[in-house]
């Protein structure tokens, strides 16, 4: 075993938490993978890990080689990638991360098509709705549904997505129709934890900018979960066009306040900010571009 393997088994398990996690994901044992990291231990002359039989911790060296050996597995897969970009081709393990309902109801049914185009990629596919550092945790490319703020990652637009205050027919009958958003505070409103503004719902008015400290009755940080509240009559709810655009065009929920908007989310892919686009990524960009790029999530 050479010493950049040796390194990505370390790396490996730092990432992983366990010598499992690690096996599992480079396809070695766990006994393969202890002994090569006793093996590199050995070389440096120093114990890169604390071992306990709950978890593992990275001595202050460990912490020093760990950011060493990032660096030089970077350079190394730079270093591969810029060859690819030469040969043109399409090839290796994808890792990406998207946003969990957006990911299960608009990307899912792509990802056949993808590899039908580029069999000798192998997608490696992470759906969260927590914000993942693509550079820390070893993402390819991230696809987020947004504002973006400014930061290192390119992004390139895919779409975007209104967001939309809605609620059944048999809440509003019940409970009536706000008039404008001031109203909104004598309704049952149902809140997605992870909105960028928190329980301050913004909406644009005939007289400008308008924000509305809101108290839900329910929170969740699951867009599927606040939408199947809102199908139940439990109340008002804040989502986006792609996951209530059909309960809009079914009437089984009713736009809200249309003449206050809530403003669009972008949609855009995100990858590291390095000199050469690996030709995977590029392709993954490039597909998604022109799949998404009709989809408007009409009502």
């Amino acid at each position: 075993m050479d010493r950049f393997s040796e390194m990505q088994v370390f790396v490996t398990v730092v990432d992983q938490g366990s010598f499992t996690g690690a096996a599992q994901t480079l396809g070695l044992s766990r006994t393969a993978v202890s002994r090569l990291l006793g093996d590199l231990e050995a070389r440096l002359g120093t114990r890169l890990l604390h071992r306990t039989t709950r978890r593992l911790s990275l001595t202050p060296e460990g912490e020093r080689f760990l950011e060493r050996c990032r660096r030089l597995l970077g350079d190394l897969a730079e270093a591969e990638a810029e060859m690819n970009v030469q040969a043109g081709q399409a090839i290796g393990r994808l890792r990406v991360n998207a946003p969990v309902s957006f990911g299960q109801l608009h990307l899912a049914p792509l990802w056949p098509a993808f590899m039908a185009l580029h069999p000798r990629v192998e997608l490696d596919i992470t759906l969260s709705d927590r914000l993942v550092d693509l550079v820390e945790e070893g993402f390819d490319l991230a696809v987020r549904v947004a504002r973006l703020e400014p930061s290192s990652l390119i992004s390139r637009p895919l779409t975007s997505t209104r967001l939309v205050l809605c609620a059944s027919p048999v809440y509003l009958e019940r409970h009536g129709r706000p008039a404008d958003p001031s109203e909104l505070a004598r309704h049952a409103l149902i809140g997605y934890s992870l909105l960028a503004t928190g329980d301050v719902w913004e909406f644009s008015g005939p007289a400008g900018p308008v924000s509305v400290k809101v108290d839900p009755r329910m929170r969740a940080n699951s867009g599927d979960t606040c939408c199947a509240a809102a199908l139940g009559h439990m109340g008002i709810v804040l989502q986006p066009t792609f996951l209530v655009g059909p309960h809009l065009a079914s009437g089984a929920l009713v736009e809200l306040l249309p003449d206050w908007p809530a403003g669009e989310l972008g949609v855009h892919a995100l990858y590291p900010s390095r000199r050469h686009l690996t030709p995977k990524v590029r392709a993954l960009v490039d597909f998604l571009a022109d799949a998404l790029r009709t989809r408007r999530w009409t009502d």
